[in-house]
């Protein structure tokens, strides 16, 4: 808009000038686009989307430049300060990936789940509370496995319908999801690879975990997949104490904005289910 607004001062870059104001407008629209549906549907209580427009000012700084360049530079710095109030008073109930790392965090060091007020207010918007891990939910089944004899070290030991490879030293997880995973499944996913994350950080941990945080250090050559079967039984005690928390405090479990890539798979599960 700004050069949009300065175009016509320098007639003999018009052209150029308005091909690149178009230009930022595309890589604006791609990126707001992106993050506007999730708020507009948080505050959609009723379903309804539409967005309202004014144009109500436009007749009156059509002729002006001058004046049109200063309401150019007041606008925008409201409309920023504007967003930034909103965007910190926002109470958006569904679990992104820095949520979920803020309220897991949490729940491993003290016990307790954030409710959605808590968390939002905790969570900050410029950066600082993303994971070190690198998290990939949805990817295709040849990424994890080359063999039969590799996806039988992965289903082995567990019913659930995700397979998970944690890469140590990358510090990399990555997730194939089947084809019945729903959003609890996808949950639990992202919750699983979390928490292998969180094993290569300092912090309290619950005794299960920190016992095998310590297993990890004393022996760094132990085999990504052995401690993944390990914390598959870790989360069938955590992970539903950890659900239904979630549930409790308002959290809205049906539904998720973590990132999931397109990609399903079918396998045969386990037949035998190893208990701790």
């Amino acid at each position: 808009m700004f050069l949009e607004i300065m175009a016509p001062i320098y007639p003999v870059c018009f052209t150029m000038t308005i091909c690149i104001s178009n230009l930022a407008k595309c890589i604006v629209s791609v990126a707001g686009g992106a993050t506007r549906a999730a708020l507009t549907m948080h505050q959609a209580r009723r379903n309804n989307m539409a967005d309202v427009v004014s144009l109500l000012m436009l007749p009156l700084v059509s002729d002006c430049p001058s004046f049109s360049l200063g309401c150019f530079f007041l606008l925008t710095a409201l409309h920023i300060y504007a967003n930034y109030r909103a965007v910190r008073a926002l109470v958006i109930e569904t679990l992104n990936e820095g949520r979920l790392w803020l309220v897991l965090k949490h729940f491993l060091q003290r016990g307790e789940v954030l409710d959605p007020t808590s968390a939002n207010q905790m969570e900050p918007l410029w950066t600082g509370f993303w994971p070190t891990l690198s998290l990939s939910l949805g990817v295709p089944l040849h990424r994890l496995v080359s063999s039969v004899f590799e996806l039988q070290h992965l289903v082995e030991g567990h019913q659930e319908p995700y397979l998970l490879h944690w890469d140590q030293s990358q510090n990399q997880v990555q997730v194939v999801l089947s084809q019945v995973a729903g959003p609890e499944t996808v949950l639990r996913a992202a919750t699983h690879g979390l928490i292998l994350g969180a094993l290569q950080e300092d912090g309290p941990l619950p005794r299960e975990l920190e016992k095998l945080r310590n297993q990890i250090r004393a022996g760094p050559n132990k085999q990504s997949w052995l401690i993944v079967q390990e914390t598959h039984q870790v989360l069938d005690q955590l992970f539903p104490k950890f659900l239904k928390g979630l549930q409790d405090v308002g959290w809205k479990t049906e539904k998720h904005q973590l990132e999931v890539d397109e990609w399903r798979a079918t396998w045969l599960l386990s037949s035998e289910k190893k208990v701790l």
